[in-house]
């Protein structure tokens, strides 16, 4: 860094000989170490540079950006801005590659003494997936919570009687009345598979957190599914080896996948096709934990894909409420147990639509676990 009358800035390393320095970090240094999402873009509008947290957004490496045209790049062509002057967009909808949508700010500035070139840093929005996410969701978690807990309490037991009533009758009428009273108990055994369903919501006791292999559990969750719900069905399985563990609630996690991969059988019904099972390490995702007082980053990603045809525009951004669904036979449930368990461990799940042709995308975010001597 320059100072006046052309002295420079410099660092000595603890440790080192008197006269080694360090000057200070180039501003390609700097750009590479930013938090924030960078681009640098040539008077042609193709990208010539970016930093790390670009990569981490567009999940992308920077060989498979650089050289793009900004408009493939972003979905943006920014050749209606003004290209010698800094201005700045906020709340647009940008398309990513794979056909991600996100919501963000823009903010372009030219580069001093380069005519032409400009400088885009892309500001994502604390919810910026155009989808669903479970964050700052509370509200609905809570009215789960209460619905179910009344509920269990103001209806379960009545049924018990009406089902003990229904079998009484049955013993003592004639045949034509008797498929009433079975009508009656396969009807009373159904409310009350579904009451049970959310007594799972009614639960706050905190759960144990431990170290846990996410391969492992993948490969339990997979083995489930292809001997039930998914028979006959291609499961994919996309790995990173290298990931470290996960910290979380071992049966909690199962049941998330289980439901998630249900989910997706369902989502496909008959129709050809895989469901693909992700995971990678994201860095720059965290979220502020329960006590307020810190924020919890969440490097673990996993996706559970299907290729179905996803939620209808005017359910997808209420997946995780209760009693949101399409099925005829659903009750509104499944994802919503999902985003309990997934919150009860400090994590983040998404929905989104995603690649080309569009598939469905379940992104679990979860914290990893500290790694102790």
């Amino acid at each position: 860094m320059a100072l006046p009358g052309g002295s420079l800035i410099r660092f000595a390393r603890r440790g080192a000989a008197p006269d080694r320095a360090l000057e200070a970090p180039s501003p390609a240094e700097i750009m590479a170490a930013m938090a924030t999402a960078v681009l640098v873009i040539d008077p042609d509008g193709q990208v010539v540079e970016i930093n790390a947290a670009c990569e981490s957004l567009f999940n992308l490496s920077r060989a498979q950006i650089v050289g793009r045209g900004v408009l493939d790049a972003i979905g943006h062509p920014l050749d209606t801005m003004p290209s010698d002057a800094p201005f700045a967009a906020y709340d647009i909808d940008i398309v990513l590659p794979g056909h991600r949508r996100m919501r963000v700010d823009l903010m372009v500035a030219p580069l001093p003494d380069r005519l032409g070139w400009r400088a885009v840093s892309i500001h994502g929005h604390a919810r910026s997936a155009i989808g669903a996410r479970s964050v700052d969701r509370e509200g609905g978690t809570r009215t789960a919570v209460a619905a179910a807990a009344m509920l269990a309490h103001e209806v379960k037991n009545p049924l018990s009687a009406v089902r003990g009533a229904a079998q009484l009758l049955e013993t003592t009428c004639d045949a034509e009345s008797r498929d009433l009273t079975r009508l009656i108990r396969e009807e009373v055994d159904r409310v009350a598979a579904l009451i049970d369903r959310m007594q799972g919501f009614t639960d706050t006791r905190p759960i144990e957190m431990t170290p846990q292999n996410i391969h492992a559990i993948l490969g339990h969750a997979r083995e489930v599914a292809l001997k039930g719900f998914a028979r006959g069905r291609t499961i994919r399985e996309i790995y990173d080896p290298s990931l470290p563990a996960v910290l979380g609630h071992r049966d909690s996690l199962i049941q998330i996948l289980i439901n998630l991969l249900k989910n997706a059988a369902e989502a496909m019904g008959d129709a050809p096709g895989a469901i693909t099972l992700t995971t990678a390490y994201r860095h720059g995702v965290s979220m502020r934990r329960a006590d307020g007082n810190a924020r919890q980053p969440l490097p673990i990603e996993l996706c559970v894909i299907d290729e179905g045809p996803g939620a209808s525009p005017e359910i997808e951004g209420h997946l995780f409420d209760p009693f949101v669904t399409t099925k005829r036979t659903g009750s509104g449930l499944g994802l919503a147990l999902v985003e309990k368990l997934v919150s009860d461990q400090g994590g983040i799940i998404e929905y989104a639509r995603e690649g080309s042709p569009a598939k469905t995308v379940f992104r679990l975010l979860l914290p990893r676990a500290r790694v102790t001597a």
